[in-house]
């Protein structure tokens, strides 16, 4: 008996002994956030208060100063997410992951983000302030890189550390660049269409802008291979463990609209959910500087910012600034392509792309004078059929860094507006609104005109010379309203009005966000913080309930069985609110999936119909192909016997609705309620091993909200009918400038991106339930509610 008990009191001790262990080793991988660090570069002592967020409240006595901290901090809480930023452009995943990211590892290793980084730094001038606070910010990262704690998937993975450098901060502008582009997963598709179906079948799509009703308003003062692409490049962007941006609403209010009398500023940036979030939020302070910004990992200067001043903010433009070309072989030398002048000989580089646990694969890549061949990059393409990708990003001079510097550092609205024009792409509308009373939207990107029998939604003729014949504008004829008569402005991806008679194309996004703006704007001129808090989290959509309309006009009411009846009545008194125990909004989204299967899969096939259900211009064209009785898609070529007709299609998806609801969600319609089937998780890269899922993940958690409306938490129709949310809004920021101090925001998860920090998740629940909390600016209030942790020069 005393040999049993002292082998229990071994065992015991062993326990506590190993739980001090971990508990020091998950201490020594946490994040400092109070005491004292010694600092390289730095020349006077520096403060950082960290808030009860974890929001990095930076006090220094210069700029340089207090980037060299930024950086610093930034790394504690997020080196894993830098790391992965920094390796997708030059397609270096595969290095940490192994084979499994080889695909995307191709596709961006050749699309040239990195060459073209390379080039844009050689011309910088490295005297510049941007350059030098940049270097300052690197260096932030590097000594906590060499000195700091190594994150946890560091030590999982097996990532040998590497210094930063400016290029990792271009790459990684390069890949946002991209990711906002939308060609690559459109115009494939809608050329295979146009092939095989003809011209008939894109009435409904409104590529010539035509179904786009509510637009930005200015003011002055046949080859199945082609869809391969689309496929190829939406599963990388799918796949990829830093997620793409996607859309985004913001509105601003100017003086004679609020109740203060002063501008309210509003911006959500919808990104696809990850983990960490994507934005880190820091506030900086100096004699001559002052910034509470939200940064990329890895980047130096914010892309959404304010001060005591000016605040900015950003929504994608979804302009087309990619296009792809049908290269001509010289069918006796397939080392050249056809030209408008001739034969000219493709450019051919070889890459080598090193994989873990593997041997290095290397890469060949050709370019023509359009840019890299997507043959060999992407899947499915045929050696015979070579495609280019030109990309506006790739073909002007790269001014992104100095851009993004101009942007946090304007001296006020003009100086803010000629900023704009060094971003050649991505297509941005960007949102400004200031202390004076100013308001302003205006669009960042190269814009260009094509000839008018040249249509860019399709895949270009590489060898004509006359499909690349793009007439630039100046970019003083950019779309811009600055303090319009109509005293606030807004974007929310939607089309923007004829630029001189030219109706520009793009992947715009359907009105419902946009009208659901303006009815809330419009009619009222007293408008608070509060009440933007309230908007910017509305979840009624302003166009559902007109599509209900249409679709029960289509079906005929006289055989129904009870289930089905109550479905209805659900449906009839729908005012489009996607709360949480709303039912209409479940039955809504199952039916859209089966009348989208019904009407195109029969024609596109499966594959392609995937493609389509990720596009934007499915969500453009619902409304107006759903109510549309001669529509050529509603026949369903599978059946040569007889002609189906709108009716019949959306009869039989409301029958499928019906029953597969039941199956899922039981006989009472009173118990299908949206927060049954429409959830958030925010996926760690590492969250993908079943065993790491709850300790890396965030969630799942039930979510309102849904497509298009304000509250834009995306998903994609499946026929399970799980709509798990894969995007969103990124932040939720308000800006009073009555009351500037008490601004607030709110993020997905938390600010830090470290699993051990009480800051990985602590904005979760909030964000859920639409709360927000304080940006605060105030240093006394920040000083009684923070921890401090003091940077002192490093002395030699």
């Amino acid at each position: 008996m005393r040999i049993l008990k002292k082998i229990v009191v071994i065992i015991f001790i062993l326990f506590i002994i190993l739980a001090i262990g971990v508990g020091c080793y998950a201490y020594f991988l946490t994040p400092k956030y109070e005491g004292e660090i010694a600092l390289n570069s730095i020349q006077k002592e520096t403060t950082v208060y960290f808030d009860e967020y974890g929001i990095p409240h930076i006090y220094a006595q210069s700029q340089k100063d207090a980037m060299t901290t930024l950086g610093y901090v930034h790394a504690q809480d997020r080196l894993w997410q830098m790391e992965l930023m920094r390796r997708i452009a030059p397609g270096r995943l595969s290095e940490i992951f192994g084979s499994v990211m080889l695909k995307n590892d191709k596709f961006f290793s050749g699309l040239g983000i990195d060459e073209d980084s390379e080039k844009a730094i050689a011309q910088l001038d490295k005297n510049s302030e941007s350059y030098q606070l940049t270097l300052a910010y690197l260096d932030g990262i590097n000594q906590f890189l060499e000195e700091g704690p190594t994150p946890i998937e560091f030590q999982l993975v097996g990532v040998p550390k590497e210094k930063f450098t400016i290029k990792d901060v271009y790459n990684i502008f390069g890949y946002m660049a991209f990711s906002f582009a939308m060609a690559q997963k459109t115009d494939p598709l809608l050329t295979d269409i146009r092939d095989e179906l003809g011209m008939d079948y894109l009435k409904d799509f409104g590529i010539d802008g035509s179904l786009a009703h509510t637009k930005l308003k200015s003011f002055k003062g046949k080859s199945e291979a082609y869809a391969e692409i689309s496929k190829s490049v939406a599963s990388l962007l799918e796949q990829s463990p830093i997620p793409p941006f996607i859309g985004s609403n913001s509105w601003v209010v100017g003086p004679q609209k609020t109740k203060s009398g002063k501008v309210l500023f509003a911006n959500d940036p919808h990104i696809g959910f990850s983990q960490p979030a994507t934005w880190y939020e820091a506030h900086i302070v100096t004699p001559d500087y002052e910034i509470y910004g939200y940064y990329l990992a890895g980047t130096p200067f914010p892309l959404l910012g304010h001060n005591r001043d000016y605040a900015y903010g950003l929504t994608m433009f979804e302009n087309d600034d990619m296009d792809l070309f049908l290269e001509t072989n010289n069918p006796e030398n397939e080392n050249q392509y056809q030209t408008s002048e001739g034969f000219k000989n493709y450019q051919v580089a070889e890459k080598t792309i090193k994989v873990k646990d593997s041997s290095d694969v290397v890469l060949k890549v050709k370019k023509s004078h359009h840019g890299p061949l997507m043959n060999g990059l992407v899947e499915g393409l045929k050696e015979d059929k070579p495609i280019s990708m030109w990309w506006t990003y790739l073909q002007h001079k790269n001014q992104i860094l100095d851009a993004v510097y101009s942007l946090s550092h304007a001296k006020g609205l003009n100086d803010f507006h000629q900023s704009i024009e060094l971003i050649a792409a991505p297509g941005l509308n960007i949102m400004y609104g200031d202390a004076k009373g100013n308001i302003a939207c205006i669009t960042s990107g190269k814009l260009y005109k094509m000839p008018k029998n040249v249509n860019v939604n399709f895949i270009l003729d590489g060898s004509n010379g006359k499909d690349e014949q793009k007439e630039y504008y100046d970019f003083s004829e950019n779309p811009y309203a600055i303090n319009p008569d109509w005293n606030y402005v807004y974007s929310s991806n939607n089309q923007v009005e004829r630029i001189n008679d030219y109706l520009y194309p793009g992947y715009y996004l359907p009105e419902d966000r946009a009208k659901r703006i303006v009815q809330l704007l419009e009619p009222k001129n007293d408008w608070t913080k509060e009440d933007f808090m309230n908007m910017i989290n509305d979840d009624q959509s302003s166009v559902s309930p007109s599509i209900i309309k249409s679709i029960l006009n289509g079906i005929p009411q006289n055989k129904l069985s009870e289930t089905e009846k109550a479905a209805i009545t659900e449906l009839q008194k729908w005012n489009g609110n996607n709360g949480l125990n709303e039912i209409a909004p479940t039955i809504y989204n199952q039916f859209l999936y089966h009348y989208l299967q019904n009407t195109f899969e029969d024609e596109l096939g499966k594959e392609r119909f995937a493609i389509l259900l990720n596009t934007h211009i499915m969500k453009q064209m619902i409304a107006f192909q759903i109510a549309n009785e001669t529509s050529p898609w509603w026949d369903n070529k599978t059946t040569s016997d007889k002609k189906e007709t709108r009716s019949e299609i959306l009869t039989r998806s409301f029958q499928q609705t019906i029953s597969h609801l039941e199956k899922k969600l039981g006989n009472q319609v009173s118990g299908w309620t949206w927060n049954k089937v429409h959830t958030v998780e925010h996926k760690h890269p590492l969250g993908e091993v079943a065993a790491l899922r709850s300790y890396f993940n965030v969630g799942p958690f039930e979510i309102n909200g849904s497509n298009e409306v304000i509250n834009n938490l995306m998903f994609t129709f499946t026929e399970a009918g799980n709509h798990q949310v894969k995007a969103g809004p990124s932040t939720r920021r308000i800006i009073d400038f009555s009351d500037i101090e008490n601004s607030v925001s709110i993020l997905p998860t938390g600010q830090s991106g470290n699993p051990l920090s009480e800051h990985y998740k602590d904005q979760a629940q909030m964000y859920n339930e639409g709360k927000f909390r304080k940006m605060k600016m105030n240093k006394k209030e920040i000083e009684t509610s923070a921890r401090k942790l003091v940077f002192k020069p490093k002395t030699k």
